[in-house]
């Protein structure tokens, strides 16, 4: 994937930009641009109130009408109650543990996407992120100006930090929608039907597909990435006759400043950037499986991890449902189905999607608020540090 160099798209002015320096540098060349810090941090952009209102209000009644309406005609709230009450402080620790490798290895995506950074700092940035994308409504956008507000006062450039934050958006869809099919073969191994599934899997694998294609073409070849975006052309040009936005397009020089923001990253860094993808995925599967085997009992046959393991990466198309933040209620309600379907029993699925719940939830938010609050204190020193002293006119 490094034949040809990015094609980069010329400035709004016509002023052409400057080609970005061979890919053929060691993988730290990137990080050498992340010594110097912009002058300012950049600005949040504040929120529509009257849509976040509506968005949050609609969030909140899909999730009450989940948890009250549809969760209770495929699991069992009052089995779930009795299940969690004779579960031993044992099984607690074993969950306790879970959650915290979990919270550990979320601080790894970051540090893959941006060399140099320290662990600390991944962390502040991923899970502050996670604290006002799941806690705020509509507050997708704000989460993305405070990773790259962070990145600034980590000393991130602009460029690795855009890259940086592009990349790991990417591989979590990546890994969202690729671990699903796994999921159904992990149904089918553990000796399930898994055939009602097989239709999501294979959609799944078809967009999967299509995606890390069309990004190793874009990647490969600056002259694929034009001759796609021109392709592009033609199919916006064509819905454009009944949208009036879409008229006028021209996608080659958002899909030539899109290589040139991730091409080098993608290059040199996209197996470790995988690698720390998947880790957060399956240690959020290990504290559903501990718990699912807690309110189980251990010393008792229940679930084998095949199908807990299905069950938990099949549920994980809810994410791609925008309705609720995180998923909230659509995962939980087609993670409890799935695994009453195949045999675990309606309380010890609810009370297992609940202890998962709350334990991968409740910790990362107040997590991330406490990153957000130890940041602010010291962005606001490492910003007024920056900021140029203004000179003292002469007498």
């Amino acid at each position: 994937m490094t034949e040809d160099k990015p094609e980069v798209a010329p400035a709004a002015d016509g002023t052409p930009t400057p080609p970005i320096p061979d890919t053929a540098e060691a993988p730290e060349t990137a990080a050498a641009t992340t010594g110097t810090a912009p002058a300012d941090a950049p600005a949040a952009p504040m929120l529509d109130k009257k849509k976040s209102i509506i968005l949050g209000v609609i969030g909140l009644v899909f999730i009450v009408l989940i948890f009250w309406k549809v969760i209770p005609t495929i699991g069992s709230y009052s089995e779930a109650l009795t299940a969690l009450q004779n579960m031993g402080w044992p099984a607690a620790v074993v969950i306790v543990i879970a959650v915290l490798i979990y919270l550990g290895v979320y601080g790894f995506p970051f540090m893959a996407a941006v060399p140099g950074l320290r662990y600390w700092q991944g962390q502040q940035i991923n899970q502050a992120a996670f604290a006002i994308s799941n806690g705020v409504p509509a507050g997708g956008a704000v989460g993305l100006a405070v990773q790259y507000g962070m990145l600034a006062s980590f000393k991130i450039s602009p460029a690795a930090s855009t890259s940086a934050i592009a990349v790991v958006g990417l591989w979590s869809v990546f890994v969202t929608l690729g671990f699903p099919i796994l999921g159904v073969g992990a149904l089918i191994l553990g000796g399930a039907d898994g055939g009602a599934y097989i239709a999501v899997a294979l959609i799944g694998f078809a967009v999967l597909a299509a995606a890390v294609t069309l990004l190793i073409l874009v990647v490969r070849s600056a002259t694929l990435a034009r001759k796609l975006a021109q392709m592009a052309n033609h199919v916006v040009a064509f819905f454009g006759k009944w949208i009036k936005s879409l008229r006028g397009k021209d996608l080659v020089p958002a899909v030539l400043s899109f290589r040139e923001t991730i091409y080098d990253l993608v290059v040199k860094r996209w197996m470790w950037i995988t690698l720390a993808q998947c880790g957060v995925f399956l240690t959020q599967f290990l504290i559903l499986y501990v718990c699912l085997r807690g309110v189980e009992g251990w010393s008792n046959d229940g679930t084998s991890v095949l199908i807990a393991f299905g069950a938990f990466a099949v549920s994980q198309v809810g994410l791609m449902i925008p309705i609720t933040p995180g998923g909230v209620g659509t995962v939980d309600a087609f993670m409890i189905a799935i695994l009453t379907n195949f045999g675990t029993s309606d309380g010890a699925a609810t009370a297992a999607d609940l202890v998962w719940r709350a334990s991968s939830f409740v910790p990362q938010i107040l997590l991330g608020v406490l990153a957000l609050v130890l940041w602010y204190r010291q962005a606001g020193r490492t910003f007024a540090a920056t900021k140029p002293v203004e000179a003292t006119p002469a007498a």
